[in-house]
């Protein structure tokens, strides 16, 4: 009997060893080819890149203006490489509020996935311990007491194998708490990672538009000391007369090149406008800042036709389409800056001038009240406005002739 018991105890001995042995390559195998671990540190990784990247690609505005500096001489050339600026700013802006909004999205997710993950080590720190008081209070006396029961050699094998399996259990339940521990480690670090990405898209954001603002005060400052420069009053007014007649030549050749389109297509029945009223093409306007009409220029100071409405909104904000129809030009002057003219037929035409961005292409249908740009103050234009007119049959007409009933 007591052969038989030594020869259990030894044998009990070697099947432990067996356990340990395994379960000391388990647990760093396990780490190595867990594939949520991995996607997890590819997370993280990628987080801190783009932290990186949004660090390097802020606009440098001194250089930026260092470099507009050479090409002051010409206004119209300035004003246009300025505003080339300006439209790479805008564009940077709304990607970076693109990309707080994904981010708040990707942190409430992440938050959510953290709380799963941290219930789950609880879960499984929990059955631990449950497993580890019983193996202290029961010790080896558990294991020696199946195989001392054992009626027969081959009993006791078959116990013995009970034995690894409950070992190897363990061995599994130990591997699983160590992974989801550094998972739950992970989670954490990749939620802080993509916090601060947040927290630097929201100080480039900032800093772009500080930079944005900065170049339009440049611009302002330059196209009220050209004006200022201008000696005479003739000569200051034969300029802005010849501004305003480059705008109107480029509006009238296109109305030209869709008229003689219309001839080319006479078998077609033609756009016509049924006469309903226009909607407020800049909903977000604060004021009228330049009425239509004939008024004093604000520069000038001597009587100047003015040809739309100036609708001082916010940068940024949307202009809307006034009514259906055709977008018959989405360009931009050094006068006009970025703008957008749409056919309403019957001869009937709105135009929207100074957008920081366009929305709509030439050629594009669009309905009454569809986003087609954002206000800004591109072209000839101190501060942020939409100059909307209405042109009817080859002549500026007023836009309230539409805007009301």
């Amino acid at each position: 009997m007591k052969q038989w018991k030594r020869f259990a105890c030894l044998f009990l001995a070697l099947v432990m060893f067996s356990s340990f042995s395994k379960s000391a390559g388990l647990v760093y195998a396990g780490e190595l080819t867990n594939a949520s671990i991995q996607k997890k540190e590819e997370e993280v990784k990628q987080a801190k890149e783009e932290k990186k990247t949004l660090q390097n690609n802020l606009t440098d505005v001194k250089n930026l203006k260092k470099q507009l500096e050479e090409s002051k001489a010409n206004l119209s050339t300035y004003i246009t490489e300025l505003d080339a600026s300006l439209a790479t700013i805008q564009t940077k802006i709304a990607e970076l509020k693109t990309l707080i909004s994904d981010k708040e999205t990707e942190i409430a997710n992440k938050e959510v996935e953290l709380e799963e993950a941290v219930a789950v080590q609880e879960t499984q720190y929990e059955a631990m311990k449950s497993r580890i008081k019983f193996m202290y209070e029961k010790g080896d006396t558990f294991y020696l007491e199946l195989l001392f029961a054992s009626e027969s050699f081959g009993d006791m094998l078959n116990k013995a194998e009970y034995i690894e399996m409950l070992s190897a259990y363990d061995r599994e339940k130990l591997n699983e708490y160590a992974a989801q521990t550094e998972y739950v480690t992970l989670c954490k670090e990749g939620l802080e990672a993509e916090k601060d990405v947040l927290e630097e898209a929201k100080t480039s954001v900032e800093a772009e538009e500080t930079a944005m603002n900065e170049l339009i005060a440049a611009k302002e400052q330059e196209i009220n000391a050209v004006s200022n420069d201008i000696k005479n009053k003739e000569a200051a007014i034969a300029e802005y007369e010849a501004y305003i007649a480059e705008q109107n030549e480029t509006i009238a050749a296109l109305e030209k090149a869709i008229a003689e389109e219309r001839k080319k297509l006479a078998a077609e029945q033609g756009r016509k406008y049924d006469g309903g009223v226009f909607t407020w093409p800049a909903p977000s306007y604060t004021r009228i800042s330049d009425e239509y009409g004939n008024r004093i220029h604000p520069i000038l100071k001597t009587p100047q036709f003015h040809n739309g409405l100036d609708m001082a909104a916010p940068g940024g904000s949307p202009i809307l389409a006034a009514y259906d129809g055709k977008v018959v030009a989405a360009a931009y002057s050094a006068t006009m800056g970025n703008y957008i003219m749409i056919d309403h037929g019957d001869g009937l035409y709105t135009i929207y001038m100074h957008a920081s961005a366009l929305y709509v292409k030439n050629g594009a249908e669009v309905n009454k009240g569809d986003k087609i740009a954002a206000v800004g103050t591109t072209g000839r234009s101190t501060g942020n406005h939409l100059h909307f007119s209405v042109r009817l049959n080859g002549n500026y007409v007023s836009p309230w002739n539409y805007l009301r009933s």
